[in-house]
């Protein structure tokens, strides 16, 4: 179903600017929507004609089917959640009060209000009774974007507009925001317009990208799409000649990336787990504890070296700190491999191990990905 519709809308100003040139663009329920373009290409001019705060010059923008021209603007912005870089907290209240505004002006009973305002503080990561009594000037910035998406969410709004709100806060802690956000939309599952000059940020939010060119949607597409199949000139520019490493964010590791090196237990007799590499052709091995879980690994000594080593796989197993969930990025994948300076790293189903990835398979599974968008441009 869709939630938001833009049919065949246009924007022009007195001077004869436009702004928004005939955008015809569908929203999903629940869908996070990024865009992205340069300044002035008319894709904040979208995002406000949502809320009325800009004005079509003609066609109709629908939300959830009805077209918003005939919505008192006032009363379709208290249902509509609304974020933008400055935050817009109001300076004598407590960060509580400022959270519960739209509800109480929608007409909730205070108490309720401030109860749900508490709920959602925590929901997005801040402690009701530590942070509630400040006012926004006692926070940081990090923390007072955080109390402008719970404000947003108060209402339980069906749409919620987001104009480059972690844009004000140093990379840090953006990185942080942008974590958070994704979080709390995996719970929520909001409809989301989300207006951003950066495409890497674009990429690593959206589920669907609308690249803006001078008013008008050049690609709306996924992600992966996006940066494996641009679909013109202008979209490969703009997305940059590094789109293969943006891409890495967008692509997750899946079962069929890993590679399967032998495997052998902590109580295993070493003899024989050298045997059993050996008869495989490798030089170590990943060793699992009596639950299957992952441990590390263990190295056979050359042939030739010495006698057969003694004793249990245990006591010469090293520990493995290079793992990560199946499902994480390849760009994770890749920056753990870089942290722990690792040839290879372990890759786990919650507490079982499914494999490991290496610099090789890593590098398949991204061009898997790229033949897999081509394949579908086609």
């Amino acid at each position: 179903m869709n939630m938001l519709l833009f049919d065949h809308v246009t924007k022009r100003y007195p001077d004869g600017t436009r702004a928004v040139d005939d955008l015809c663009l569908e929203v999903a329920e629940g869908e996070l929507v990024t865009l992205v373009g340069p300044s002035g290409c008319g894709k904040t001019t979208t995002m406000k004609m949502v809320n009325r705060l800009e004005v079509p010059t003609s066609g109709r923008v629908l939300l959830n089917g009805e077209d918003i021209a005939g919505h008192d603007p006032v009363r379709l912005r208290r249902r509509i959640g609304y974020v933008i870089q400055q935050v817009g907290l109001f300076p004598h209240k407590t960060v509580l009060d400022n959270t519960a505004t739209v509800p109480v002006l929608l007409g909730e009973r205070r108490t309720a209000a401030r109860r749900r305002a508490a709920e959602l503080l925590e929901l997005v990561g801040l402690d009701p009774a530590v942070y509630g009594g400040r006012y926004p000037d006692q926070l940081s910035g990090g923390q007072r974007q955080r109390v402008g998406v719970a404000r947003a969410l108060a209402a339980d709004p069906p749409v919620l507009l987001m104009d480059e709100p972690f844009g004000a806060v140093d990379p840090v802690v953006r990185e942080h925001l942008q974590n958070e956000f994704l979080r709390l939309q995996a719970e929520v599952r909001k409809t989301v317009l989300f207006v951003t000059h950066d495409i890497e940020e674009a990429v690593r939010l959206g589920d669907r990208i609308a690249v803006f060119g001078q008013g008008r949607v050049e690609q709306f597409d996924t992600p992966a799409t996006v940066l494996g199949a641009p679909a013109n000139d202008y979209v490969a520019s703009f997305v940059g000649s590094d789109r293969g490493l943006k891409r890495l964010s967008v692509t997750p590791v899946e079962t069929a990336d890993l590679e399967q090196p032998p495997v052998v237990h902590l109580a295993d007799p070493m003899a024989l787990a050298c045997d059993r590499m050996r008869a495989e052709g490798a030089r170590w091995a990943v060793v699992l504890d009596e639950h299957d879980g992952l441990h590390g690994w263990v190295l056979i000594p050359p042939e030739g070296a010495g006698p057969q080593p003694e004793g249990t796989v245990a006591g010469r197993a090293r520990r493995m700190e290079a793992w990560l969930p199946v499902g994480a990025s390849l760009k994770q994948a890749f920056a753990t491999m870089l942290q722990y300076d690792a040839g290879w790293i372990a890759v786990l189903d919650g507490d079982r191990f499914l494999g490991v990835l290496t610099p090789a398979s890593l590098h398949a599974a991204l061009r898997r990905s790229v033949q897999e968008s081509a394949a579908v441009e086609v």
